[in-house]
């Protein structure tokens, strides 16, 4: 866990260092971008946008005559809406607004010297441009917004594009609603000769097979069809006559007696029935009272008389009801018969009717229905045609401008604040964008470990930028501990074989290695060692500058015989320091540097000396630097920090590895120390450590 987070740790300080190496970058576009988003930022014209918003609703009348429900018609429905909003940025809305605001000479008295109306096309492309219709989410609301340099203008417009859109709406859907009644009385024309074919149809059809009819039209009726009818009624009607008198006998005979007489009076409602037993019930009434009395026996004449007419009405009164039964009898069987004889008839009709439905009356029903649908589809289309006309004339209100647009106080663009921060952040991320970028395409070695991993050498010292010779810089200066540090490197790893003959290399020009090899050898001599610096960079030597010595004499004259060692060995006014320039290299000499004889001068230089370092060209392109490679002691590679590609460095690498060469490892020189934290902590120790110790100094004689 403690490795992940010190990888991130490294990851993200990887990330800062690449910030902090390109901050100039980083800055000059984020300054470039800042001063032109803001110039022009105040360079854009001011624009003022103004609103105007509407209710858009799908097509329903404000009051429904024939009480139709509108809820489902005024539901949500945002694909009719996002069409809505495409029609009221359609060409055909922008045209008519256009020329009822006369847009194109007041745009074409702004845009064109001449004053000159502009085209159409053109007008209608500024106030495309310039229109944005956006719905409100989940309602029915739109937002209609213009925005345009002139306040009022973006006001009118807005106004215009919503009451042109809502007058379309309205003439769209008259358009639409007559276009249907045209239709339909097209179709009614049609349907009408239709039901006239089919009369015409079912009249022949009815002549030929002789159909007899009651009345004309829809409410005709078949003369048979009629009859049966009428027959049906009278058997109905004579059946329940029959059951009636069947009733009244049954119930009359099984009576018999004053039971009888009693029931009688009230069945049958017969005068003569009801005056005969009243006068039955008045004389017996009468006898009683006589007989009760005792005034009168038994043999009275008036008791005698009384008795008679009692006799002589219930002789009379069983008589009528005797008659009263047969006359009942007789009721019921004429009741019975008439029943039979109708239901006969009735059944004999019906039969012949069926017979006849198949022949005749089939063709005559099929066109009969066919007139009835006919006569049911024109109904329809006339009702229809009548409805819709009624709705064209009721008021509708599908686009209702809830708000309308104000001429805006403020403008709405540019928005100077914004846009200039906005210009800070792209300005930032565009800057460090291109850092990384400008960092992506840098092959070249930046750290300490991308030596060691990539080219798999030590780094024996880190050298500050800039760097000069000692003798320039002096002795007590950071750069002169760093190359303290370097000779300290360098002592360590020639101890252990003895070696002293070095010679500093690097790959390509330009790299700090004579630099380098000069303060290496001034620090050397300065602990007291014997030092001799051989330039053998015959073509571009500049160690003899460094010390202030003439060039004319030097390691080309040896390596031509024309000279001696003694001869060409030079002191450089640094103690313990001596120097062989490089010499005056003439056109013929190319090609002197020659190995065995380089050996040979070498080994008699060895001993007496404590280190031999020697200046060399770059071996990338130059043979000199391979030959020096392989007959000195060891090598130093010199890599300048962002200087050449990685492989520019691991090339110099194995051609010193292929001359036979013996690389002691690399020295990192040109080290920006401001911008790298280890390099840089390392400066400010040792500046820190210097300065403390020239100010003790300074103190300790101030005191003295």
């Amino acid at each position: 866990m403690a490795e992940e987070n010190q990888s991130s740790a490294l990851h993200f300080l990887d990330y800062w260092r690449v910030i902090r190496d390109r901050k100039e970058v980083i800055l000059a576009v984020a300054l470039l971008t800042i001063v032109t988003g803001t110039a022009y930022t105040l360079m854009m014209p001011k624009k003022y946008t103004a609103t105007t918003q509407l209710e858009v609703r799908e097509d329903s009348l404000d009051v429904d005559p024939f009480y139709e429900q509108q809820s489902a018609r005024m539901g949500y429905n945002p694909f009719f809406l996002m069409t809505q909003e495409k029609i009221m940025r359609s060409r055909p809305v922008l045209r008519e607004v256009i020329h009822n605001l006369a847009l194109q000479r007041a745009w074409g008295a702004e845009l064109n010297e001449d004053k000159s109306p502009l085209p159409l096309d053109l007008a209608v492309q500024i106030l495309s441009r310039s229109l944005r219709v956006e719905q409100d989410r989940d309602t029915t609301l739109t937002q209609i917004r213009v925005t345009t340099e002139d306040p009022k203008r973006s006001a009118e417009i807005a106004n215009e594009v919503a009451n042109v859109y809502r007058e379309r709406r309205l003439k769209a859907k008259r358009r639409e609603i007559q276009r249907a009644i045209d239709a339909m009385s097209n179709e009614v024309r049609k349907q009408q000769e239709r039901v006239e074919e089919a009369e015409a149809e079912l009249e022949r059809i009815r002549q030929e097979q002789g159909i007899s009819l009651i009345g004309r039209g829809p409410m005709s009726i078949r003369v048979e069809t009629q009859r049966i009818q009428m027959l049906e009624a009278e058997r109905s009607t004579a059946r329940v006559e029959m059951l009636v008198r069947k009733t009244r006998l049954d119930q009359l005979e099984g009576l018999e007696g004053e039971t009888l007489m009693d029931a009688a009076a009230y069945i049958v409602s017969d005068p003569t029935l009801l005056s005969i037993r009243q006068q039955l019930i008045d004389s017996h009434v009468g006898l009683q009272l006589i007989l009760n009395n005792g005034v009168f026996g038994e043999n009275h004449p008036d008791v005698l008389r009384l008795k008679g007419a009692v006799e002589e009405l219930r002789r009379q009164l069983d008589s009528a009801l005797d008659g009263l039964k047969a006359g009942l009898r007789a009721d019921y069987e004429v009741a019975r018969q008439k029943y039979e004889a109708l239901d006969e008839e009735l059944n004999a009709i019906k039969t012949a009717e069926i017979e006849s439905e198949g022949t005749n009356y089939l063709p005559f029903n099929r066109a009969e229905r066919n007139v009835s649908i006919q006569r049911d589809i024109l109904t329809a289309l006339r009702a229809r045609i009548t409805q819709t006309g009624i709705e064209v004339e009721v008021p509708r209100t599908s686009v209702d401008i809830v708000e309308e647009a104000e001429p805006p106080q403020r403008a709405s663009s540019p928005l100077v604040v914004l846009n200039i921060f906005l210009s800070v952040v792209l300005g930032l991320m565009a800057g460090v964008g291109l850092a990384f970028f400008v960092e992506y395409l840098d092959v070249s070695i930046k750290t300490v470990d991308e030596v060691e991993k990539y080219l798999g050498l030590s780094v024996l010292a880190v050298i500050p930028q800039q760097s000069r010779p000692l003798t320039e810089a002096g002795q007590s200066s950071g750069q002169g501990e760093a190359y303290r540090g370097l000779r300290t490197s360098l002592a360590l790893l020639a101890k252990e074989d003895k070696l002293n003959i070095f010679s500093i290399i690097s790959g390509g020009v330009g790299e700090g290695k004579s630099t380098t090899l000069f303060n290496l050898a001034y620090v050397c001599a300065e602990q007291g060692s014997r030092v001799l610096v051989i330039d053998s960079d015959l073509r571009r030597p500049v160690q003899h500058k460094m010390v202030g010595l003439a060039n004319k004499l030097g390691l080309v004259n040896v390596l031509t015989g024309e000279k001696q060692l003694s001869e060409v060995i030079q002191e450089t006014g640094v103690p313990n320091l001596w120097m062989i320039p490089s010499g005056r290299l003439r056109r013929g000499s190319l090609g002197i540097m020659n190995g065995p004889r380089l050996r040979t001068i070498l080994d008699e230089l060895k001993p007496n000396y404590d280190y031999i370092l020697m200046d060399s060209p770059p071996i990338l392109g130059v043979t000199d630097a391979a030959i020096i490679s392989g007959e000195v002691d060891g090598v130093l590679l010199v890599v300048q920090y962002r200087k050449y590609p990685k492989i520019i460095s691991l090339r110099a690498k194995r051609m010193i590895e292929n001359a036979g060469g013996r690389l002691m490892g690399a020295v990192l020189n040109n080290i920006n120390i401001m911008r790298d934290d280890y390099y840089y902590y390392y400066h400010y120790t040792t500046k820190k450590y210097y300065g403390s110790t020239r100010h003790e100094k300074e103190d300790d004689e101030s005191e003295a």
